[in-house]
Formats: C-alpha cells, sequence, structure tokens
C-alpha cells in the first residue's frame, strides 16, 4: 500500500526548513522603508521644514575628500548585511532589529518633525571629479529629512554588529570598523550632507537601539521579533 501525505504532513516534515529560513523574512524591511522614506522626499509636503543648524556647523569646512568614506558607507552597510546573513544568522536577527528600530523611530521623526539643511555651498573652491560628484550628487539627494542622519544609524548598526560576531571581534577588525564609522560619520558634516546636530541626535537613538537588540532579556521577558 502506497504511503499518503497529506499538506499537514509535508508542511511537519519541513516546518524546521521553514524556520531555519524565517530571517530571509526580515530583507522585506529594506524595500517597505525605501517606498515610505520616498513617499516623505518625493511626495509629502509638509507646510514648513525646520532648518538645522549648529554654530559648530560654521567651523566645519568642505572638504571633497570624505566622498571617498561617504559613499563606502554602502558597501560598509550592505556588506555586513551579506556576510552575517549567510555566516551569523543570530547576529543578522539582531541587527536587522536594531536596523527597524532605528530606521522606523527616524521615519516617524521625519514626518512629524520635518528638517532640511541650508548648509549646501553654491561653489566649489576646487574643481575635480569628487566636487563634480558632489554637485550631481546634490541634485538627486534633497536636503530635507535630516535630522537624525541615517548615515550615522547605518554606521553603528555595522559596528554594533561586529561586536557581536565573533569573527570581528579581533583588535584589528574592531579597529577597522570604529574608524571607518568614524569616518563615515565626519563625512556628512565635511560634505554638507548634515549639520553636527543631526550627528548628535542619531547617538542615544543608536544606542537605544543597541540596548533593546543586543542586550540578553531576564528569563520570562518576552523577545522582540521572536524567532524571526
Amino acid at each position: 500500500m502506497k504511503n499518503r501525505y497529506t499538506l499537514h504532513d509535508y508542511l511537519s516534515v519541513n516546518r524546521s526548513n521553514l524556520r531555519e529560513y524565517r530571517h530571509v523574512l526580515l530583507l522585506l524591511f529594506w524595500p517597505t522603508f525605501g517606498i515610505l522614506f520616498g513617499l516623505l522626499e518625493r511626495v509629502y509636503q509638509p507646510g514648513y521644514y525646520y532648518p538645522v543648524y549648529s554654530p559648530l556647523d560654521d567651523y566645519i569646512p568642505f572638504n571633497e575628500l570624505f566622498v571617498i568614506p561617504y559613499v563606502f558607507w554602502f558597501v560598509f552597510l550592505i556588506g555586513m548585511h551579506a556576510y552575517l546573513f549567510f555566516e551569523d544568522v543570530d547576529t543578522f536577527r539582531k541587527m536587522m532589529k536594531y536596523i527597524m528600530i532605528t530606521y522606523g523611530v527616524t521615519l516617524v521623526i521625519y514626518l512629524l518633525f520635518p528638517t532640511c539643511q541650508l548648509l549646501r555651498p553654491t561653489e566649489f573652491a576646487r574643481d575635480n571629479l569628487l566636487t563634480r560628484f558632489m554637485a550631481g550628487f546634490y541634485v538627486f539627494d534633497t536636503n530635507t529629512n535630516v535630522c537624525p542622519s541615517l548615515h550615522v544609524v547605518g554606521s553603528l548598526a555595522v559596528v554594533f554588529a561586529s561586536r557581536n560576531t565573533p569573527r570581528f571581534r579581533t583588535p584589528g577588525w574592531q579597529s577597522f570598523f570604529i574608524i571607518t564609522g568614524i569616518l563615515i560619520c565626519a563625512s556628512t558634516v565635511f560634505l554638507k550632507q548634515h549639520s553636527i546636530i543631526d550627528v548628535f541626535a542619531a547617538i542615544p537613538l543608536c544606542f537605544m537601539a543597541y540596548y533593546l537588540s543586543y542586550k540578553p532579556r531576564r528569563a520570562g521577558s518576552k523577545r522582540f521579533l521572536k524567532e524571526m
């Protein structure tokens, strides 16, 4: 007599495999965030944007060399996602919790407290490949929704994740991640993409999300996005 399998039997057999790859669903956050951020940037038109400015901004000169760490941010963030996704799923889940908290809260702030910055130079002291790149980038990237800085939030996401990953806990790797994170944060103000206030505003949000995402919970407490 042939064995007959119901759908329930099939799902029961494969449930462990499905659970093993459930963290893939966390990646759905990124297109969701992209759509919502795009709506805020291109569609939503608040009555007023609050300019973000500190007198310290006047002492920070524009320096096109910081284009390099600013653009490297994309490699920094995507690279850590890719490594953790395949090599350290537990830390990947924790990093995504951090991302969801910080980027989600930032979207709400942008919606309720729309900000802008008026720091970009109208002309550059030097004409080279990097200044030409920034001129084009200024056209593409709006000067709105700047506080807190997503570049800072994303940089600290990578730094925190590296501290939770055995491979990257060596002094050499930690020096690389910390120095790179600092350079990326600095690039946001040296390229006049952000006020120094945007950097400082991001830091407490990042550490709050770090605590919620990485610190062990007491026994019996609810876990955020359990088993995701």
